[in-house]
């Protein structure tokens, strides 16, 4: 079965329409998931409590270790697909998405049990103590012990639908959940409701991943006979092929999501030495802080499929075009995110929480994070370029790279430097050498692919 629309947008449809085309949707989606992450981060704020808020904080590493499941099948599947798809091998497409399918069930059963089981240790780990546990521990009852499956699964089916070109699908799937979970927020957090807190913004995350995945299994439904996604039992299994092509992409970028948690838990820890105010405003930064990264983010998800097709298909000059027009949109808006939030972070962090002492923390915590976001932009498309090409090592080195050698490291001499205020400005410091690296990286990557796109066969 093969689509005519989806190959004319691979192979046909101008570079800057077909980016916009596949990135659009994928940025739009990244937004409101940015608000979805943002309204927890509000609406806990709004019971000026910084022990609620600190719970949120301290869960974000857990939630974050769910992109190592997404990676490594969400990503690792997807690349599969589209390079299956330049090559016209459909056999090669129905099979990555079925193993991508049932392994990352598979995968959020085990969060669950395994979380459910080693709930008090986990809880130290993160940096919790006496005052935080009970609210980040609620928090995560929902988010992982009821709401790691669906929470893994519909980002995996959104990253297979995108992967031959439905990126709009993929948006409003994402969107749905995330929508959701605004307008189920207020309900369940705030006193005028519920009234539960950081337990009510883990059950509305709950509730809003379960209307997500319903929403791409109704798709798939619908769509069937007409789409590459394939979770028919008989197609799954685990061929050598199968299983080594995905996971050669999905390992790295798996590896790459779990230094993040790494990293995260790491900051918390030193920011938690300074007390729960702290720890409240640290979230708030990186939540804000996160606006922009997950537009990078988006955009490099919404070109992989491009960049992979063209990849496997052979033209180099097409997928080489992607990229060029992606960086320089890119650089440029997040330049100007960059200026603004240096200018507004006061404004920024009061939206979130009125309380003067957070605030004055916040304002200076996000003033140095928001250094580092266009050399993060860079960084995050050159890593989409490696994944889309099936360059799993390449994408391995820049997260070993960006995590164990430059930016930990970072955390422990600035904060030793510059008590507190230096950990802001870690991931400027490995974002800065990474960006450097990436675009000699990336240079030498087309010059091979140049080359072997001249010699004759």
């Amino acid at each position: 079965m093969e689509d005519i629309k989806k190959i004319q947008l691979f192979e046909h449809t101008p570079v800057p329409k077909a980016v916009m085309t596949l990135a659009v949707p994928t940025i739009l989606s990244s937004l409101v998931m940015v608000i979805y992450n943002l309204a927890d981060t509000y609406f806990v704020g709004m019971l000026n409590n910084s022990i609620q808020n600190s719970a949120v904080t301290l869960a974000a590493p857990v939630l974050l270790a769910f992109n190592a499941v997404n990676n490594l099948f969400g990503v690792g599947s997807a690349s599969m697909m589209s390079r299956g798809l330049g090559r016209k091998d459909y056999d090669t497409v129905y099979r990555s998405s079925a193993f991508g399918f049932y392994l990352s069930v598979f995968c959020g059963i085990l969060f669950s049990v395994f979380f459910t089981m080693f709930r008090g240790p986990l809880l130290h780990v993160l940096g919790a103590d006496h005052t935080t546990a009970a609210a980040t521990g609620e928090y995560l009852k929902w988010t992982v012990s009821f709401g790691a499956v669906p929470a893994i699964l519909n980002v995996v089916l959104a990253h297979m639908v995108r992967s031959e070109g439905s990126a709009l699908h993929a948006s409003i799937g994402t969107m749905s959940g995330c929508l959701l979970n605004i307008l189920l927020d207020p309900i369940f957090i705030l006193p005028r409701g519920l009234d539960m807190g950081a337990a009510g913004a883990g059950a509305a995350t709950f509730l809003s991943n379960c209307a997500a995945c319903a929403y791409f299994f109704v798709l798939l439904f619908l769509k069937r006979g007409n789409t590459y996604v394939c979770i028919r039992p008989s197609m799954f299994g685990l061929r050598r092929a199968i299983v080594l092509g995905v996971c050669a992409v999905g390992i790295p970028a798996s590896i790459q999501n779990l230094l993040n948690v790494t990293g995260m838990t790491v900051l918390n820890n030193f920011t938690s030495s300074y007390g729960a105010d702290t720890v409240a405003a640290m979230g708030i930064a990186q939540k804000i802080n996160m606006v922009p990264l997950y537009i990078a983010m988006g955009l490099g998800q919404g070109i992989m499929p491009l960049i992979s097709y063209n990849y496997a298909s052979g033209n180099t000059q097409r997928m080489k075009h992607t990229l060029i027009f992606s960086l320089k949109i890119a650089v440029s808006f997040m330049v100007t995110v960059s200026v603004c939030y240096y200018l507004g972070a006061g404004a920024l962090t009061t939206a979130f929480m009125k309380n003067p002492v957070i605030v004055e923390y916040g304002t200076k915590f996000l003033r140095g994070m928001c250094l580092g976001i266009p050399f993060l932009c860079v960084d995050f498309l050159a890593v989409g370029v490696f994944q889309a090409c099936g360059l799993g090592k390449h994408s391995l080195i820049f997260a070993v790279l960006r995590k164990i050698v430059l930016e930990i490291p970072a955390l422990y001499i600035l904060n030793r430097l510059f008590p507190l205020y230096g950990l802001a400005y870690a991931q400027l410091t490995a974002e800065f050498i990474l960006a450097a690296a990436a675009i000699l990286v990336l240079i030498r990557l087309f010059h091979k692919l140049e080359m072997k796109s001249e010699k004759p066969d």
